[in-house]
């Protein structure tokens, strides 16, 4: 029996929309790594705690040059993105159940 594999590829933002690009595979643990502030970090900061966008990958490889490419747009290139699956730019991280995997309830 093989494991079936999942990354993501997201976006946080600060309540200011400062943007953050990451790539996972378990998006309920690194939102809140992130959310918890380590000191000094990018994330911190700039307090970038709300999960605004998420993308599934199966295979990492893909997600790694999403995450890439996604790093390399314009700002506003990323907040269109945003706004065509979040408009009110509200925070998804609620949308995912706290299991092991942190994996989208819906």
């Amino acid at each position: 029996m093989s494991r079936e594999y999942v990354f993501y590829v997201y976006i946080l933002a600060s309540r200011s929309r400062t943007l953050y690009v990451g790539m996972t595979n378990n998006v309920v643990r690194r939102h809140t790594e992130h959310a918890g502030g380590r000191k000094g970090s990018f994330t911190a900061r700039y307090k970038i705690d709300r999960l605004v966008y998420y993308e599934r990958h199966q295979y990492v490889r893909n997600a790694i040059a999403r995450e890439k490419e996604l790093k390399d747009w314009s700002r506003e290139k990323k907040v269109e993105l945003i706004e065509k699956v979040n408009p009110t730019w509200e925070d998804l991280s609620t949308a995912f159940s706290r299991n092991y995997r942190g994996e989208p309830l819906v």
